[in-house]
């Protein structure tokens, strides 16, 4: 099988299509012929050597897969030609990816490969920070950084199903027509506004919850945002910086801060993680709830993906087809 490999943490000329044996499934998995892979952040920061306790070279990148059941091992509950998405502890960036069952599921009815393999991750992760770890209620207040990236788009969406208002930065125009089409309230050009400048002037006590995937200063300044006995979910550093906090802050306003690790929290809770699963798809199935796909390169142009979202040019979902592939 074709697949692409990290062959050493740095830039994108470390992205390498390879030929490989396909991956045998073992007790409890199965394998997936993919037909879509989804590309996240993390995927990028990982190559660079910027995730903490990410993989270590060489290795095949990837976190979701679309696609259909190829084989299965012993304790499986699926047969092959089963058209499935599932969350993968790496290697999904390939023609054939092994899963554990437990992070499985059937392709949401009348879905493409690619609309599936853009769920998992993001929509997973916005419904987990917002209701699991946030418990955002209705007629709250959040504030959504990147509002129009991958998590943003189905954030704003989540939030707007559960009544909430809701702030969303992002750096252009045309990514803030974005998330306000989608929902969001107050779309804030971080570029040309101070978001607690906003969020002052449209509130009378701040934001009920921060999604804080930035860190950085931008952390430090959300608290800012934040009202007393406010929540903060941190889920990520796109800027390259853990968070900035000073804890007297959250002492004072009697503030908390959560952590969200969707690979750590799927190996060791993965029934808390995966129920939010029913719900989702079922808003998905009746367009409710809508997967933002933005484009789909061919595996061979994994490095053109990359670039694409590294130089933030992507809104939505960026997924990967893994045919015709070669450099």
């Amino acid at each position: 099988m074709k697949c692409v490999r990290v062959t050493g943490h740095g830039g994108r000329e470390r992205l390498e299509i390879e030929e490989r044996e396909k991956p045998e499934p073992g007790q409890g998995e199965l394998r997936i012929e993919v037909r879509a892979a989804g590309i996240n952040f993390a995927d990028i920061m990982q190559r660079r050597g910027d995730y903490h306790g990410g993989p270590t070279p060489p290795y095949t990148p990837g976190m979701e897969v679309a696609g259909v059941v190829d084989a299965v091992g012993e304790g499986v509950g699926r047969e092959p030609g089963e058209e499935v998405v599932a969350m993968v502890d790496g290697g999904g960036y390939a023609e054939y990816a092994l899963a554990d069952a437990t992070g499985v599921f059937d392709v949401p009815e009348g879905f493409s490969f690619e609309e599936a393999a853009g769920f998992p991750v993001q929509f997973l992760t916005a419904h987990n920070c917002l209701h699991g770890w946030g418990r955002l209620e209705e007629a709250e207040a959040v504030l959504i950084h990147a509002a129009a990236g991958g998590v943003g788009t189905a954030a704003v969406q989540l939030a707007r199903e559960a009544g909430a208002e809701i702030f969303g930065t992002a750096s252009t125009a045309e990514k803030l027509s974005k998330a306000e089409s989608l929902g969001c309230d107050h779309p804030i050009n971080y570029v040309e506004e101070d978001f607690v400048e906003v969020v002052d002037r449209e509130t009378d006590h701040g934001v009920d919850l921060v999604l804080d995937s930035v860190g950085g200063e931008t952390t430090s300044r959300s608290l800012e945002a934040l009202r007393h006995f406010g929540r903060m979910v941190v889920f990520g550093a796109a800027s390259g910086e853990p968070g900035r906090l000073r804890t007297d802050n959250v002492l004072f306003a009697n503030q908390e801060i959560l952590g969200y690790h969707l690979g750590h929290a799927l190996r060791l809770q993965p029934m808390r993680v995966m129920e939010a699963v029913p719900d989702l798809v079922q808003h998905l199935e009746t367009g409710t709830l809508e997967v933002q796909l933005d484009r789909t390169f061919t595996l061979d142009a994994v490095r053109d993906a990359h670039a694409y979202i590294e130089n933030r040019e992507s809104m939505g979902k960026v997924v990967l087809r893994p045919t015709d592939a070669h450099l």
